[in-house]
């Protein structure tokens, strides 16, 4: 099945053609790095806390729906962590995880909102390149996966992916409660690392297939091995540029996949800024902060 495409999933929707998710990608790029900055230069940005917070809470649940889906249609049993070959049969269990796939897929474009809601409220450094490599490149990995290998070995990568995702937007949801709540998200710290530790683990499951005889697609293996490799080495360099301190502070890159928030909140004192939220960035809704627009 190496370059045949699986007979039943060619009728589901997107999946006939790899150019719709192709545009959707290409202009998802363009988007967030040209005409969503554009669009919002000479606007106010958007205060959007509540809308964060729902968004945040589907997309959790969402996440631990589909980790769900992956356990019960194979990874919570049946399959194994050595060599799982792709059932292409019209059996519950084989269709159960092409459907779970399907879902995975269509979750990659939901997560587009992520960049969105950055523009909207003109927080365009966290819309950074590895931020746009990373949410741009995956709906066209995974609908290949999906056209070609809609369950087996590579789906641990969902598996974990969805994994990490739970605690990620569930931290973002916490996250925009407000400072009330952020006291309880002291762990935010580990997030970099822990999204490292997913794709250590991820290439060095697909990788082993490269010693061992397995009925797997090998080019997809391979394919998805080097996602796990190259965005180790993207998110690496994201945590160097964060976390550690080699006397020599380089331009840091707030734009992981979701970017870990560090910004504090208080409250401008003048009177013009009333209500307005001030960022420890040296933004001020958006716009370029003041020493005397910040108070104690």
């Amino acid at each position: 099945m190496d370059n045949k495409s699986d007979p039943r999933v060619n009728g589901w929707p997107m999946l006939s053609s790899p150019f719709p998710t192709l545009f959707i990608c290409l202009f998802y790029g363009y988007f967030a790095k040209t005409l969503g900055p554009r669009l919002m230069e000479n606007r106010k940005p958007f205060q959007l806390r509540k809308v964060l917070i729902i968004y945040n809470a589907i997309q959790t649940m969402f996440s631990a729906w589909i980790f769900y889906e992956y356990m019960m249609s194979g990874w919570g049993g049946s399959y194994s962590l050595k060599c799982q070959p792709v059932d292409y049969s019209n059996s519950p269990m084989a269709l159960r995880m092409a459907q779970t796939c399907w879902w995975y897929y269509i979750s990659k474009f939901t997560e587009f909102f992520d960049t969105l809601f950055f523009i909207l409220r003109k927080k365009n450094q966290q819309v950074s390149t590895l931020h746009v490599i990373h949410h741009g490149c995956m709906p066209m990995s995974v609908w290949m996966g999906m056209k070609f290998a809609p369950g087996g070995h590579s789906t641990f990568f969902a598996l974990l992916n969805t994994f990490v995702h739970i605690v990620m937007y569930f931290y973002y949801m916490v996250s925009a409660m407000g400072p009330k709540y952020q006291k309880y998200i002291w762990w935010k710290k580990y997030l970099t690392s822990f999204q490292m530790l997913q794709f250590v683990c991820i290439f060095v499951h697909q990788f082993q297939l490269l010693f061992r005889e397995c009925n797997y697609p090998k080019s997809f293996m391979v394919w998805i091995g080097l996602h796990g490799v190259m965005f180790l080495f993207l998110f690496s360099d994201f945590y160097k540029s964060k976390y550690t301190s080699d006397g020599k502070r380089r331009p840091a890159n707030d734009g992981a996949c979701m970017p870990v928030e560090g910004a504090s909140y208080s409250k401008c004192s003048s009177n013009e800024h009333d209500n307005v939220v001030y960022y420890s960035n040296g933004i001020v809704n958006g716009f370029k902060a003041t020493e005397d627009a910040k108070t104690k």
